[in-house]
């Protein structure tokens, strides 16, 4: 049999129902492999491994008396540092945020917990979780387990640095902009953005992006993240019976480069789709998200310039401002000198992004593009400064993804492949795919992504 820490959620609950071993066993497991990995990719921020053994004893009870709470009872979890877990600290990257420890979970997180999920740590975020890379001053840089020297992404590299080194199989991670999609693109792992208002927040952290951010799982295999949604969703899973889609295959958006590995493999994908009896369209040109990926730092940059004028919405303990990073502090600033009418200006952009999404899925059932536009850079930069031979700016790697979020759809990132990366240490890293769906038809997603990953596994552990 695999070594525990290498099962998905599905396999660990079927071991357990089986009394092949326990959950006690499952987390020691995970426990000893995060030990042996985190020191080379600096993934946790917070270990919680008593309060984890307690709870993967009084799972294992539970399952020796038959009275699992269901999917997910016994597995082990980590939740992104930027979400508040009963008990543990909320860094958020961040040292004005010292001493902010959570009084209550989150709700999805106390969703998780009520169904017996193994919480044992938090995982490390850029500050504020508002980069596309994962390092903060207070606890330093992850790297990616596939080349510790590259970054995972972000704002969720810790998350999936963990997961796809092993040390757990599921996450809990959030995502405004792409913080789900492309870290999980970039690790070999699936993630889960759901629809807007899929998974109900109450009770953490203000919401810089409003409700344009949702929280999601990320996993390695596709049937993890469907549970996870199962538990934390507003309503039960109901996938549609497996049948032929249309998909519209969009390369590229407008004029933004895009890695020349990362095209070919995704141009691979959409006939991989189309083999497995789908109907793919390539578009032509897709200039919808232009006025999205223009201004979607917007939102952020004016979200936290408020909460810097009402701290007590964090605690009641204020923070200092001059305790943010200089990257925050120019964000902040940029939120402020921020007019009502160009907040305006990108909230009517992005109502016409949706209408304009609306009549493009009448045509069509799926969206299908690149995850990012970049392979893994340089794990201590922000983003790459070049794509294709092209100068970019900080949101170039990340053209795919705000869409989505502004309009509210629920996307999901799958593995299609693996390219050469350049940089002082080269090597290969993993490349993913993005399917996207109508606002509401998260289920539909998990058929086809499926059916891609029986046709085109990916399973595999990185060397460390």
């Amino acid at each position: 049999m695999k070594p525990l820490w290498q099962l998905s959620a599905a396999q660990l609950i079927a071991g357990y129902r089986e009394g092949a071993f326990t959950p006690s066993d499952a987390l020691h497991a995970c426990l000893a492999r995060t030990a042996a990995v985190n020191p080379k990719l600096n993934a946790l921020t917070t270990l919680d491994a008593a309060g984890a053994t307690s709870a993967a004893q009084a799972s294992s009870t539970r399952w020796r008396a038959g009275q699992a709470l269901g999917l997910l009872d016994g597995v082990p979890i980590t939740v992104k540092d930027s979400l508040h877990v009963r008990g543990l600290p909320t860094h958020n990257g961040s040292r004005a945020l010292a001493g902010l420890v959570a009084t209550v979970d989150e709700t999805p997180v106390a969703r998780l917990r009520d169904a017996g999920v193994v919480i044992f740590g938090k995982t490390n975020v850029p500050e504020f979780a508002m980069h596309g890379y994962t390092g903060n001053a207070l606890f330093g840089v992850t790297g990616n387990p596939w080349n510790p020297a590259l970054t995972p992404g972000g704002s969720s590299g810790g998350a999936v640095a963990l997961v796809a080194a092993g040390g757990c199989p599921l996450a809990l991670v959030q995502d405004g902009g792409g913080s789900i999609r492309r870290p999980a693109s970039h690790t070999n792992l699936v993630g889960l953005k759901p629809s807007r208002h899929r998974v109900p927040r109450i009770g953490g952290m203000p919401k810089l992006y409003l409700d344009y951010e949702v929280l999601g799982p990320v996993a390695r295999c596709v049937d993890d993240v469907a549970a996870v949604l199962q538990v934390i969703g507003s309503r039960p899973v109901q996938e549609p019976p497996p049948r032929p889609a249309r998909i519209l295959y969009i390369p590229r958006f407008a004029e933004h480069p895009v890695d020349p590995q990362i095209a070919a493999l995704t141009d691979a994908a959409a006939a991989n789709f189309t083999a497995l009896g789908h109907s793919v369209e390539t578009a032509p040109r897709f200039d919808l998200a232009e006025a999205i990926n223009e201004h979607w730092t917007l939102l952020p940059q004016v979200g936290l310039a408020w909460l810097l004028e009402h701290p007590r919405q964090l605690s009641e303990q204020a923070f200092e401002e001059s305790l943010l990073g200089p990257a925050m502090q120019a964000n902040a600033q940029s939120g402020r000198a921020a007019s009502a009418r160009t907040l305006f200006a990108l909230l009517i952009e992005i109502e016409r992004l949706r209408s304009e999404i609306d009549r493009l899925f009448e045509r069509y059932d799926f969206l299908l593009t690149p995850a990012a536009a970049a392979l893994p850079w340089s794990a201590d930069r922000t983003h790459p400064p070049r794509i294709a031979g092209q100068d970019v700016g900080p949101r170039g790697h990340a053209v795919f993804t705000a869409f989505a979020n502004a309009a509210g759809l629920p996307g999901i990132a799958l593995p299609c492949g693996w390219a050469d990366a350049d940089g002082p240490t080269p090597g290969r890293v993993p490349v993913g795919l993005q399917l996207v769906a109508r606002q509401g038809n998260d289920d539909a997603l998990f058929a086809p992504a499926r059916a891609y990953e029986r046709a085109h596994p990916w399973l595999r552990f990185p060397e460390l």
